[in-house]
C-alpha cells in the first residue's frame, strides 16, 4: 500500500472541509467540556445566538467544527485557521483560537505536554470557553 496515497487522501479531506464540502469519515478529535455551563452553551447553538447574536455565534460554531473536524490538534495548528497560539499566565497550558477581533475560542489540549510530538498524537481537547482576551486582561463571554 502507498503511503503517500493515504496522505493524500488526508489533504483531500481537509481541502474538502475548508470548501464547506466535509463529511466527516476518519476520526475527530474527541471535545470534552471545562464545565456543565460550557457544556450546555456547546450543546445548543441556537440558545448560543439568542444569548450572544447571530454573527458571533456563527463565527464560534465555525471553528468549533472546524476543530472537531480534525484527527489532530496539531493538524489543526498546522492549518492556521484561526490563528491558534498559547496562552500565557493563568491561561498557560491553553491554546486561544480567534473568533473575532479579541474574542478567543480557548482549548486545553490533553496531552503529556505540549511538545510538537505529543500534539501530533494528541486527539482530545477540553474546551474552556470564549473570552474576550485583551493581553493578560481577559472577560469570560461563554462560561
Amino acid at each position: 500500500m502507498d503511503g503517500g496515497n493515504n496522505v493524500d487522501k488526508h489533504k483531500a479531506s481537509r481541502y474538502n472541509y475548508l470548501k464547506g464540502n466535509y463529511i466527516s469519515r476518519c476520526r475527530t478529535i474527541k471535545i470534552q467540556y471545562d464545565n456543565k455551563k460550557v457544556e450546555k452553551a456547546f450543546s445548543d447553538f441556537g440558545q448560543m445566538k439568542k444569548a450572544h447574536g447571530e454573527a458571533l455565534t456563527k463565527q464560534i460554531k465555525k471553528r468549533y467544527d472546524q476543530i472537531k473536524a480534525m484527527p489532530y490538534f496539531s493538524d489543526y495548528l498546522s492549518l492556521g485557521l484561526g490563528n491558534p497560539h498559547s496562552l500565557v499566565g493563568e491561561m498557560t497550558g491553553c491554546y486561544g483560537i480567534s473568533v473575532t477581533g479579541n474574542i478567543r475560542l480557548v482549548l486545553e489540549p490533553v496531552c503529556e505536554d505540549l511538545s510538537s510530538e505529543s500534539l501530533k498524537i494528541c486527539d482530545e481537547v477540553v474546551l474552556k470557553g470564549v473570552v474576550d482576551y485583551h493581553g493578560q486582561k481577559y472577560e469570560w463571554v461563554i462560561p
